[in-house]
């Protein structure tokens, strides 16, 4: 007797669309925001996250919803959290990787404040903006995390990291598609044992440590990055140069694209040389977390 091979919804595209539709219906009738944010892409990371069961993703989607009503990441704008930035401990690069995701660049050792709440708030406007500026279709975004100067000095308390992990893990789910940390320390592997507690299963795959001088690391990152858009911290070939005032222009016109994304009406606010910035936006798509 022949067994009937069973097709998982990572396999079958329509098993997948009809999962995507039971979800809409289990969650019911959206309005304003949430609707914006629940689109079939974003019902599709939840159903990902919880390997395509309806109740727990529908569960997981209805927390990220009251989360979003009551912390209104959306609503965070670059001036109210430009302090944290100022050293470049956390920034979106200038370029993507081969596969058009966006790229943040974190600098644990340019860590400058000790407000673990104004820290999250910072990491979780930058989230926002990275998934402001993914490219079309696209729905991840890439990590690099560079340990020059790192030490437990300069290290985020073990409870701020599992509250970090926490949100981006319940509340952005699928958003990273590969974290790789470059030339951590020795004695950063007993902070990253301490903080593996908390990341499930899926999020440790894509965390990846790579070393200048591991031949397998140096591929792995040139299979995900071109060495002319990589910044020397990482073994490519370019410059990274953290300008606070440039990087607060740029937040500043993003902060325009993300106010009337989600119909915010909001006055212009004034960046580091006195000037307002309020540009007209270009279109983005509607791709809502």
């Amino acid at each position: 007797m022949f067994l009937r091979r069973k097709h998982t919804q990572k396999d079958d595209p329509e098993q997948r669309d009809a999962k995507v539709s039971e979800l809409r219906t289990a969650i019911g009738p959206l309005s304003g925001r949430s609707s914006m944010y629940c689109t079939n892409a974003c019902l599709r990371r939840y159903l990902e996250a919880r390997n395509w069961n309806v109740d727990k993703a529908k569960k997981m989607l209805e927390e990220s919803l009251k989360w979003r009503s009551t912390y209104k990441p959306e609503e965070i704008r670059w001036h109210e959290v430009a302090h944290e930035g100022e050293t470049g401990k956390v920034s979106r690069a200038n370029f993507h990787d081969r596969q058009g995701r966006t790229v943040l660049i974190m600098r644990p050792g340019m860590q400058n404040t000790t407000s673990a709440e104004n820290n999250i708030r910072h990491l979780v406007y930058l989230l926002e903006n990275a998934i402001l500026n993914l490219s079309e279709g696209q729905e991840q975004m890439s990590w690099l995390i560079d340990f020059t100067g790192f030490s437990l000095s300069t290290s985020v308390p073990i409870r701020t990291a599992r509250d970090i992990i926490y949100i981006l893990q319940s509340h952005y789910p699928e958003r990273l598609a590969i974290a790789f940390l470059y030339n951590p320390p020795r004695f950063f592997e007993a902070f990253y044992k301490a903080v593996k507690l908390f990341l499930d299963p899926k999020t440790a795959q894509k965390v990846k440590f790579v070393y200048p001088k591991n031949k397998d690391s140096v591929e792995l990152m040139q299979s995900y990055f071109d060495v002319e858009n990589l910044p020397g911290e990482f073994g490519g070939n370019a410059t990274l140069n953290y300008d606070h005032e440039e990087f607060s222009r740029l937040m500043a016109q993003d902060d325009v694209k993300t106010a009337k994304f989600w119909g915010i009406d909001e006055k212009p606010h004034q960046i580091g040389n006195g000037h307002s910035v309020a540009p007209e936006p270009a279109p983005i798509a509607q791709r809502a977390n």
